[in-house]
């Protein structure tokens, strides 16, 4: 992890992670709390949660279009999700309930000593979309968690790359790497002479399919999993 200084944003610095530090933060995480699963299956969030930071996931009335938030203490003291939310019981709304909870979890390990910089910096342009200084909780929101805004990537996250982070971090939470890598064994093909797997175009959809039933995910958090371990054109990508 790299750390740079922040002339702009609600944080005096920011830290980076590359994509096989991601990988490897999350997978530790979830093995140092025994619940890295041996075979592909459901990963315990809410568990995760409470071995992780010594708390149990809260559920309240928040405000429209705000499905969860973490605050922030000396530690992390509270990860909140969207009472209607969790009221809803519909297998798309209880996995919306776990994706929450991953991006929340993620803010929480990535994030806590970056929030505790910024109680000496003024971040009050940002408390009506994303901060509650005074709380000392990120607030997140729909669009960003779930990517219901349209526009792609770059207007969702709009320069909020903690964000961006968490997000990255809820992906590898829910479906880790290695675990992805079995449960598409089947569909996976060898590329190039050092025996690294690819999946082809035409198996695109059978694997999110596949992840969606192995992970108990919904079927976007199944896509974007794919896209970041399995970028769409690579494999048309020379190889040697």
């Amino acid at each position: 992890m790299k750390t740079y200084r922040c002339t702009n944003g609600p944080f005096p610095e920011r830290n980076h992670f590359t994509p096989e530090e991601f990988e490897q933060i999350t997978a530790d995480e979830l093995q140092k709390v025994s619940l890295y699963p041996d075979n592909p299956e459901p990963i315990r969030i809410d568990r995760f949660i409470e071995k992780r930071f010594n708390i149990s996931p809260k559920y309240e009335v928040l405000p429209p279009g705000v499905l969860g938030y973490t605050q922030f203490g000396s530690q992390v003291e509270a990860i909140v999700v969207s009472q209607s939310l969790a009221e809803d019981q519909t297998p798309v709304s209880r996995r919306r309930v776990n994706t929450t909870l991953a991006h929340e979890a993620g803010h929480g390990f990535l994030h806590a000593y970056l929030f505790m910089l910024a109680s000496a910096k003024d971040i009050t342009p940002f408390l009506t979309k994303e901060f509650d200084v005074d709380s000392h909780r990120i607030l997140c929101r729909d669009d960003i968690i779930h990517g219901t805004e349209q526009g792609g990537a770059r207007r969702r996250y709009a320069g909020r790359w903690w964000e961006f982070q968490a997000n990255k971090a809820m992906g590898a939470l829910l479906l880790p790497r290695e675990l992805v890598i079995k449960c598409l064994d089947t569909l996976l093909v060898d590329r190039g002479s050092f025996g690294e797997k690819w999946l082809t175009p035409g198996q695109r959809e059978a694997a999110a399919q596949k992840l969606v039933s192995a992970f108990d995910v919904n079927p976007i958090v199944g896509r974007l999993r794919l896209q970041t371990l399995y970028p769409e054109g690579d494999e048309q990508q020379l190889t040697f």
